[in-house]
């Protein structure tokens, strides 16, 4: 939290770091937008902060940040150099170091159609990011093919902010690796991070602990990133995350025709879910996915009462067998 705060000035840094130490769950979101009531999120549950950092479900005697407070983020996340930063403008987000995702919210500019950039930026939505190692632990045995130790092809699904991102990149870790104690090898990983949340990359580097056989594109279009994989860095295993694009469903064929394990990401309740979606549907018939990983809410009587805590783990194959005995992939704390 502490590198965080390094991109806020007071009075917001004051306040979000009065907020973390009341707080017993680790903050996910932080909500700023000008003129309007500082928010911030946890462990499913969110409240309205105020100047002190206290929180509340009301927003009334919220902090509101200013205009000032605004810019003077703008410059910090920017380093002072907006034009450095033209093509995450572009997209409407930047990631900074830590691997934390900050979108933006403003006046967009347009230029033959298309979004040139954001100006006048209004709101910031900060997605902390956080590693947790061993979060495909449990997982993993599911995904693997008995007879030969190779990786089925598996799609998680799941609401958002559930930890879909952060299992896939362990995953991703754990099969870079290996486990010659466990008798498991290590596959040549490849993942295409179009938005940057995998490997929280900063200037191409990885942010986080992919394991010692993965090679990451950053930045890069799924569909796009993963045929320049498959032609130029021959993986044994690629991962994306969100796909749904006619796009993304053309690489996945490439992928299978190639003997190229994956492992997917796509946001839905559960695989019924994600059949009501056409591309999604057809990958589903066409027999793309081997294992699907489906996380949802724990309920409050599973969580000691708490309103939300962390995911229900269930692993099914190609079929809709159930695999696996109820999975905890965090004990109930949210990943």
């Amino acid at each position: 939290m502490q590198s965080l705060l390094n991109y806020f000035a007071d009075p917001l840094k004051s306040i979000l770091a009065a907020l973390s130490t009341r707080l017993t769950h680790p903050l996910q979101e932080i909500r700023i937008r000008e003129g309007r009531p500082l928010e911030a999120s946890w462990g499913g549950g969110y409240g309205f902060i105020s100047g002190e950092g206290a929180w509340s479900r009301s927003p009334e005697g919220a902090y509101r940040p200013t205009r000032q407070d605004c810019a003077a983020l703008l410059e910090l996340l920017t380093q002072h150099s907006m034009y450095t930063f033209e093509e995450e403008l572009k997209r409407g987000f930047l990631t900074i170091q830590g691997g934390h995702r900050v979108g933006l919210a403003g006046r967009t500019v347009i230029e033959q159609g298309k979004v040139k950039y954001i100006k006048e930026v209004s709101g910031f939505n900060i997605r902390i990011a956080r590693e947790w190692k061993q979060a495909g632990k449990a997982v993993l045995p599911h995904l693997l093919d008995p007879r030969h130790g190779n990786l089925l092809r598996t799609l998680v699904v799941s609401p958002p902010q559930l930890g879909k991102t952060t299992l896939i990149r362990d995953l991703a870790r754990l099969l870079s690796g290996g486990d010659e104690a466990a008798g498991r090898r290590a596959f040549k990983v490849g993942i295409v991070d179009e938005r940057s949340e995998i490997a929280a990359a900063v200037r191409g580097v990885p942010g986080f602990d992919l394991g010692p056989r993965t090679d990451v594109l950053d930045g890069c279009p799924k569909a796009e990133g993963m045929m320049m994989m498959i032609r130029s860095m021959s993986p044994e295993v690629l991962v994306a995350d969100e796909i749904g694009r006619a796009e993304d469903a053309a690489a996945l064929h490439e992928a299978l025709h190639a003997g190229i394990s994956v492992i997917a990401t796509a946001h839905g309740r559960d695989v019924e879910d994600i059949r009501r979606r056409p591309i999604l549907k057809e990958l589903l018939q066409d027999g793309v996915f081997e294992r699907f990983v489906v996380l949802s809410p724990a309920g409050q009587a599973a969580c000691g009462g708490l309103a939300a805590c962390g995911p229900q783990t269930a692993v099914f194959d190609g079929s809709g067998r159930r695999l696996d005995e109820r999975l905890a992939l965090r004990g109930g704390a949210s990943l």
